[in-house]
């Protein structure tokens, strides 16, 4: 499944768990480093206006779908993928992680959601080395020299495996600025995923993520943030299926 975005296409080129798993694993144990990104409509949006954003989607090594309208996209173009939220990646690369003993680092969100996540992921992913908890300071540059010092620590740390938590389009960039710096650390945008581990924030039911409506439940329980970026969304969407549609025939051609 692939989007262009101002002349440039942007590809989900790991389209299934599996393929996802084995393509970290294999760049753990060979402590070579990667970022991971997880494309939605959000993304979508801002990659439309922000340069700095579709920079770095361009560096992300893996891409995988994050939201259901990317994965029914996929199908109406006849590329089928699987989704893959960041949130639900985090416990199988943590797993993969400490099967290989490759220490872990936590870097965004707050200190004291970290310590949570670290707390509880130590707890139910026997052997995992969570050697980093980082949380920079508000208006934190992902691009700067605060950002190129937070990568330097995640290194010395002696990380391989660096999960980034501090939302679109801050998380992306830095990772893509982190295989520069610290190219053998392998680094995972997943948005609030350690703040549901560490308690800080509640994700949506089960019976809401089954349906396919976990936007509805984000929205109705924070519409100030929300409700406009969710109708940025929406007024995208006839773009978005018109794409796969085109791709659909060119497949059949």
């Amino acid at each position: 499944m692939q989007f262009t975005i101002k002349g440039q296409t942007i590809s989900v080129n790991v389209p299934t768990w599996a393929g996802l798993e084995a393509r970290v694993e294999a760049c753990l144990v060979d402590r070579k480093g990667f970022a991971l990104a997880t494309i939605n409509l959000d993304h979508l949006v801002k990659l439309n206006t922000n340069k700095n954003f579709r920079d770095a989607y361009l560096r992300q090594d893996f891409v995988v779908a994050d939201g259901n309208p990317i994965v029914w996209m996929s199908r109406l173009a006849g590329k089928p993928v699987q989704l893959i939220p960041g949130s639900d990646a985090i416990l199988p690369l943590s797993r993969i992680a400490a099967r290989h003993q490759v220490p872990v680092a936590f870097v965004g969100s707050t200190d004291e959601s970290l310590q949570a996540a670290k707390a509880f992921l130590e707890t139910v992913v026997p052997g995992l080395n969570v050697a980093l908890c980082l949380s920079p300071p508000m208006g934190f540059d992902p691009l700067g020299a605060e950002a190129e010092a937070v990568l330097r620590q995640v290194e010395a740390s002696g990380a391989g495996l660096c999960f980034v938590a501090f939302g679109a389009p801050k998380q992306e960039i830095l990772s893509a600025f982190g295989r520069e710096i610290a190219p053998s650390v392998g680094f995972a945008s997943i948005g609030a995923g350690l703040d549901f581990f560490g308690g800080s924030q509640k994700r949506a039911p089960e019976w809401a993520r089954s349906l396919a409506m976990e936007w509805l439940w984000r929205m109705v329980n924070n519409p100030r943030r929300l409700t406009v970026r969710y109708l940025k969304c929406f007024l995208i969407l006839p773009r978005q299926v018109l794409q796969a549609l085109a791709l659909r025939v060119r497949k059949e051609l």
